[in-house]
C-alpha cells in the first residue's frame, strides 16, 4: 500500500500529461500526439555524472566506513574475550565488561545509525543535482523534437519513444 500511495502523485501527474496531449491533439484535427520516454533510474546509474558523484561519495565516506568496520572489528574481539573469560571472573569485573560491551554495541549502532542517514542523504542531494540538470535536457530535446509529453516510469514503453540515451549523452558532455 505503502508503495502504491507514493507512486500516486506520479499516476496523476501522467494522466494530467496525457489528458493534456489528448487536448491539444484535439484543437489539432488529425494531428498524432509524440510521446517520448525517460528511464530515470538509468539517467541516475548510467551516465558520467551519476558515476561521478557515485565515486565522490563512496571517497567522501570511506573513511567513516572504516571507522566503523575498525569498531566492529573492535566489539567482536572484546565480545570474544569476554565469553572465554565469563567463567573466570568475579561477578563485579563481569558486571563491568558486560556493561562496557553494552555501551560499545550501542556507539556501534548509533555511528551506524548516522553513516546511513548522512549517506542516504548525501546521494539523494547528488541525484537531485543530476535530477535537475537532466529536467533542463528532457524540456530541450521535447523542444527539438516537439514532443507533446514525455514520460517516466511504465510497465512497458516501445524503443521508439526511449529517450533515455540521448538524456545520458547530453548529461555526459
Amino acid at each position: 500500500m505503502k508503495k502504491l500511495t507514493a507512486s500516486l502523485p506520479k499516476l496523476l501527474a501522467i494522466a494530467a500529461l496525457c489528458a493534456g496531449a489528448t487536448a491539444q491533439a484535439q484543437t489539432t484535427p488529425g494531428a498524432p500526439s509524440r510521446i517520448g520516454f525517460v528511464f530515470t533510474e538509468r539517467l541516475m546509474t548510467e551516465s558520467k555524472l551519476a558515476k561521478a558523484a557515485d565515486a565522490k561519495i563512496e571517497a567522501e565516506f570511506s573513511k567513516r566506513q572504516k571507522a566503523i568496520k575498525d569498531m566492529l572489528s573492535r566489539l567482536k574481539t572484546l565480545s570474544e574475550k569476554f565469553d572465554a573469560d565469563n567463567a573466570s571472573l568475579v561477578e563485579p569485573e563481569r558486571t563491568r565488561r558486560y556493561r562496557e560491551l553494552g555501551e560499545l554495541e550501542k556507539d556501534v549502532q548509533r555511528t551506524q545509525r548516522e553513516y546511513n542517514e548522512d549517506l542516504l542523504q548525501r546521494k539523494s542531494e547528488e541525484r537531485a543535482n543530476i535530477a535537475q540538470k537532466a529536467y533542463k535536457l528532457i524540456e530541450q530535446i521535447a523542444e527539438q523534437e516537439q514532443l507533446d509529453v514525455v514520460l517516466q516510469e511504465s510497465a512497458w514503453s516501445s524503443p521508439r519513444i526511449d529517450i533515455t540515451d540521448k538524456i545520458i549523452k547530453l548529461l555526459d558532455k
